[in-house]
């Protein structure tokens, strides 16, 4: 068949962690950069129950997305799992949620934090869910290690194109740069001043309640972001804003739902032939009405979608 010939041979026969410059399709990265090899330790939720262990679906890993966290995906994770009953396990990405921080955030590095997690919890075979910065991430893993996805689902982004909208993310790292809270004083509190001091810049009230959610308050009392936004920004022109253009030529050729918002210029309607150069079995899919936070607009059919494509494949 063509489709067998297109399929690349697998990079990674085996869960391990290599060197990143030990992979040879990425040119823009040189063996002697010592930092490619840094991978850092994810935090993680699961949601499982005792039953899981009689399913014999590989567990679902979910992505989130730029500024997100894995509580984000909290309730729609666990209505994954009970419609499905496969375990599901939701990642921080390196520099967000309880992850640790690195000055290093390309979608390569990510993948690899991805893969040393798995290693480290014994997954030989997962389902990668991502939305967004996720999405790009998980498309790099099931491209570099395909024998470790049994199937990919890809959030409102794909490899073809971006949106003009992601540029105005920089004003959003600027914004929350400048937020400026006195210490010591109640967490409610703190967010409406935050609330206050975005609002000039961030006029939608559910994006600022988004970014809100990334104050922690330390144990000094003072506030701060858990993203680490210097890192974001400095590594967002280059890296974060644009899918890898040094993968061309690899395929995953596993069952892939890219599902859009109908709302959103993410994934253009008329993508799929360039998507399907990287996923050849790759199905596209709209949900009507919903903008690029697809999970969180439309979750009840975003539930139906995902969970009938986990089932049937």
């Amino acid at each position: 068949m063509i489709l067998n010939k297109l399929c690349h041979k697998n990079i990674l026969r085996q869960i391990k962690i290599p060197a990143l410059s030990q992979i040879a399709i990425p040119r823009l990265y040189s063996s002697t950069d010592s930092s490619l090899s840094e991978t850092v330790d994810l935090a993680y939720a699961s949601y499982e129950s005792t039953s899981d262990e009689n399913c014999s679906r590989p567990p679902l890993i979910i992505l989130h997305g730029l500024l997100g966290s894995k509580n984000n995906w909290n309730s729609m994770s666990k209505a994954i799992h009970r419609t499905t009953g496969r375990k599901v396990i939701s990642i921080d990405a390196r520099n967000h949620g309880d992850s640790r921080h690195s000055s290093q955030h390309t979608y390569i590095h990510m993948a690899h934090d991805v893969m040393k997690l798995l290693k480290k919890l014994d997954l030989s075979k997962v389902s990668v869910l991502g939305h967004s910065m996720g999405g790009r991430t998980a498309m790099v893993l099931s491209l570099l290690c395909s024998d470790l996805v049994s199937s990919l689902v890809v959030v409102d982004i794909s490899p073809v194109k971006t949106s003009p909208q992601i540029y105005s993310m920089v004003s959003l790292f600027d914004a929350m740069s400048g937020v400026s809270i006195r210490s010591g004083i109640a967490m409610s509190k703190a967010r409406k001043l935050a609330d206050e001091q975005l609002k000039a810049i961030i006029p939608d009230i559910n994006l600022r309640n988004f970014l809100i959610t990334n104050l922690v308050q330390t144990n000094t009392g003072s506030y701060s972001w858990r993203v680490n936004l210097p890192a974001l920004k400095d590594n967002f022109q280059s890296h974060i804003s644009c899918f890898p253009n040094n993968l061309k030529g690899l395929q995953y050729c596993g069952p892939s739902l890219f599902v859009g918002g109908s709302l959103s210029d993410y994934i253009g309607r008329y993508d799929l032939p360039e998507i399907q150069e990287y996923f050849p079995l790759a199905e596209l899919t709209f949900i009507e009405g919903a903008g690029h936070w697809v999970h969180s607009q439309k979750p009840e059919k975003f539930l139906e979608v995902v969970c009938k494509f986990l089932t049937e494949k």
